[in-house]
């Protein structure tokens, strides 16, 4: 007996993302556009047969992953910037798709028009460099001022995806890279809806995914970014990605610190650091230095500690401004580092330090734009409250690392060991850390003087015996 078919009651549908309602609505209940849901038909349905029950012939068999070997996966393509492999986690894998996101004037298009050039220069194979955004004569102004002039390196300037992939056919399949500026300008004529909506964001990124993992062609996307910071159009598009990558910086500064917020070929989180200059991004391989003040005598309020960004252990200078106010609620203010937890460590300060802040307006903040929420650096920003509370210099030699619990005590950090090292690397001679700190540089060559300290007070007691002038 053939299956019985029935025709669905008419549904409305969001041109936009797809979404269907069965009654008319001016907003969509997915995407929270506004007028964009429409009446449509309703879809035939086959009644008592479910669609799970068969399928097509795949075109490619399973096939056992011992029958798939090393050279077959193939190896990383340096990019030719070891800071931006180090992100990668080693360089760039056949097929891989990154998306790249940023504030407006973050450096995006700088930087990823640098990387096409160093892959292009070091390879010898086509990187092509697909701009919905700037014409072919300005990305080649930019490109001239940064000296990207590879002969292997080629611009286009479309808004339709038939036509970005039709510059990537005409080049052959011997091509090295594929960057796309940006994914929300894109749109195809296979969907409807507008150019950034969530429909054509969707179609653009799966199709150019689908063609990376076909040919073997590393791809990356660029992502324009919502007041919120987030990447516009659907959070899905970071799922369709293998690595999605974040470019920080403030605008008032020129560094840039390119972060991996996911990366399946290589660990997430990991950072690299660039110097936005006028001949283009410059890697930064010694960070350290950027983030903390150079000066001759230690001075009350500042103290050196190590955090760590992915991997990699900087060295910083926390800071603190402590006043005297006579408004009813003192202000604390914070930059560079959250609000909560320096409101939490103000307090902690105040009940185990015997310093009266309570009628003080309290500031903090890092040095060199650095964004911090590591732990690691509590105690560093609680001696730069009291430094600053009592007048007391630390003296430049000295970092403290550490986190501060509610109850005063000094815990362990991840990467204890790795943090000492850097500290004694970079000229710091006694180094405050929390118990049993000893024990995880035991194989390191530390030459730096370990102070173990349990408790915050212990700490403070400590800085201020060394301070100039201090007992």
């Amino acid at each position: 007996m053939p299956a019985k078919t029935s025709r669905a009651r008419p549904a409305y549908k969001c041109s936009e993302c797809g979404w269907t309602t069965a009654k008319w609505v001016g907003r969509c209940g997915e995407c929270q556009a506004w007028g964009t849901v429409a009446e449509a038909a309703g879809a035939p349905r086959v009644v008592g047969l479910k669609s799970s029950s068969t399928g097509t012939a795949p075109v490619r068999p399973a096939r056992r992953i011992s029958e798939i070997s090393r050279t077959q996966v193939g190896g990383r393509l340096s990019t030719g910037l070891k800071e931006f492999d180090r992100v990668l986690g080693g360089g760039l894998v056949a097929g891989q798709v990154m998306l790249l996101s940023g504030e407006p004037g973050a450096g995006k298009s700088t930087l990823l028009l640098t990387t096409a050039n160093s892959v292009a220069a070091s390879t010898g194979r086509p990187v092509l460099y697909v701009s919905g955004e700037e014409s072919v004569e300005q990305i080649a102004t930019r490109a001239h001022r940064i000296g990207a002039t590879s002969e292997h390196l080629f611009l286009a300037d479309t808004n339709d995806l038939a036509e970005a992939i039709g510059h990537l056919d005409a080049l052959g399949d011997d091509v090295a890279l594929v960057i796309v500026d940006s994914v929300q300008t894109m749109a195809s004529g296979e969907v409807e809806g507008r150019a950034g909506g969530v429909s054509q964001v969707m179609e653009v990124a799966g199709t150019l995914t689908r063609l990376a993992k076909a040919r073997g062609i590393a791809h990356c996307l660029v992502g324009q970014v919502t007041k919120e910071s987030t990447v516009a159009g659907p959070r899905a598009l970071e799922h369709v990605v293998d690595t999605t990558l974040a470019l920080e910086g403030d605008k008032h500064t020129t560094l840039r610190l390119l972060r991996a917020v996911k990366n399946r070929y290589g660990a997430a989180e990991e950072i690299a650091c660039f110097e936005q200059t006028d001949a283009g991004m410059v890697e930064v391989p010694d960070p350290s230095v950027l983030f903390r003040a150079s000066r001759e005598a230690p001075i009350p309020g500042t103290c050196i500690t190590v955090t760590i960004e992915g991997r990699r252990p900087l060295i910083t200078e926390m800071q603190a401004l402590v006043s005297k106010t006579n408004a009813p609620n003192p202000r604390r203010g914070v930059s560079g580092l959250d609000s909560a937890r320096v409101n939490m460590l103000v307090a902690v300060t105040d009940k185990n330090t015997g310093v009266r802040l309570w009628d003080q307006d309290v500031y903090a903040a890092t040095v060199g734009g650095l964004r911090s929420n590591d732990p690691g650096s509590d105690l560093a920003v609680c001696l730069a409250i009291a430094s600053a509370a009592w007048e007391f210099a630390v003296p430049l030699d000295v970092a403290a690392i550490g986190e501060v619990s509610l109850s005063g005590d000094i815990r362990r950090v991840t990467m204890l060991g790795q943090r000492i090292a850097e500290a004694a690397r970079l000229g710091q001679r006694r180094i405050l850390a929390p118990t049993g700190a000893r024990d995880a540089v035991t194989r390191e060559k530390v030459k730096a003087e370990i102070v173990e300290v349990s408790s915050l007070a212990d700490a403070v007691r400590a800085v201020r015996r060394w301070a100039p002038g201090g007992s």
